[in-house]
């Protein structure tokens, strides 16, 4: 896996997440992020819910199917909270946020193209809480008997729910669903993590079918070698996978899962960047233009306020080319202006 950086100084991060086991991983990705932890989140109302008394039955009953399902998770998981210096139990309830609430703050814009000549194309923005702005980073993992990936990281939490690829030339962005009435079993950023060990998009799947009582997600997954890009919408026992022609736009909302339909919220920010996104596809805008528009009627696709509705802002851009011999990747850290890295990652 080959990578270049563009330039002296980057807000986005890039690290090697050492480790033999998961367990020494999970420590070196807390250690990773422990100081930005500690700055942040005792402070932020969302932790402070999310790590209480009213959600602790819940949280047992995940740590109990985590450990039972994907043991060598729960081991990163671990080691994850020695890293961080937290209790396992807050560190895990915290990798369990979009299961517990319904409103978190994690939004996201993907613009997904089955029309290229030489393979499908992933591009997404990952927008999250501000105050990470400059201590997230894209982490670099080799665990043992699965691929060797990178990921978008925040610190504090696990890789897979944000945008990644692994040496088998599987790509993966994520969006936020916010279902409503969900009694989850697993949660879903450990499925996003097991899905990062998958050789191709039919294993990505099953995983996810065999573990579908979760919170809400969007997963744009596409592979090297393979022609099909799919959309995938999960969550609440359901899992609803469609596979894309043309050029498509996904804002963190379903558009497909019949029980999200029914049962989610969409935030006005949401609902605009889709109505904004679904527009400049078919002004036939490229991608990065698009995520990086500030445009339009409602609250933009590029997410820079201060008193953002949802409490995100936009912390890097990827841009996904996949291709027959692997992945061609740019990730941007800034709204304007070149790459901050990029590479060819030939298929394993």
């Amino acid at each position: 896996m080959s990578k270049q950086a563009n330039g002296a100084a980057h807000e986005l991060g890039w690290r090697k997440i050492a480790g033999s086991t998961p367990r020494e991983t999970g420590r070196a990705l807390g250690a990773a992020g422990r100081d930005a932890v500690h700055k942040h989140l005792p402070s932020s109302e969302y932790f402070q819910l999310i790590t209480g008394e009213a959600h602790a039955e819940a949280v047992a009953r995940m740590a109990e199917q985590t450990r039972l399902r994907f043991p060598k998770i729960w081991e990163e998981i671990e080691g994850l909270a020695e890293g961080l210096e937290l209790s396992l139990e807050q560190t895990f309830a915290w990798n369990c946020r979009g299961d517990l609430l319904a409103r978190t703050p994690d939004g996201c814009t993907t613009i997904l193209s089955a029309g290229q000549s030489d393979g499908p194309m992933i591009a997404h923005n990952e927008d999250g809480l501000p105050f990470f702005r400059g201590s997230s980073f894209i982490g670099e993992f080799a665990p043992e008997g699965a691929p060797a990936f990178r990921a978008f990281c925040y610190p504090g939490s696990i890789p897979g729910h944000t945008m990644a690829f692994n040496a088998a030339g599987l790509v993966q962005a994520v969006n936020n669903i916010r279902l409503t009435g969900t009694e989850p079993d697993v949660p879903r950023m450990v499925l996003g993590r097991a899905v990062l060990s998958a050789a191709g998009l039919d294993e990505a799947v099953a995983i996810l079918r065999a573990n579908a009582n979760s919170g809400g997600f969007h997963f744009g997954l596409a592979c090297a070698g393979d022609p099909r890009l799919l959309s995938v919408e999960f969550g609440r026992g359901e899992v609803s996978v469609v596979a894309l022609s043309g050029v498509n736009a996904h804002a963190n909302h379903a558009l497909h899962h019949e029980i999200g339909l029914k049962h989610q919220i969409i935030t006005q920010s949401s609902g605009d960047r889709q109505i904004r996104a679904d527009a400049l596809v078919a002004e036939g805008l490229d991608a990065l233009s698009i995520l990086r528009d500030t445009g339009g009627a409602g609250l933009p696709i590029r997410r820079d306020a201060e008193d953002d509705p949802d409490d995100e802002n936009t912390l890097g851009t990827g841009i996904f080319h996949i291709k027959a011999d692997g992945v061609h990747w740019s990730i941007y850290d800034q709204s304007t202006g070149p790459a901050a890295y990029s590479g060819v990652d030939q298929r394993g």
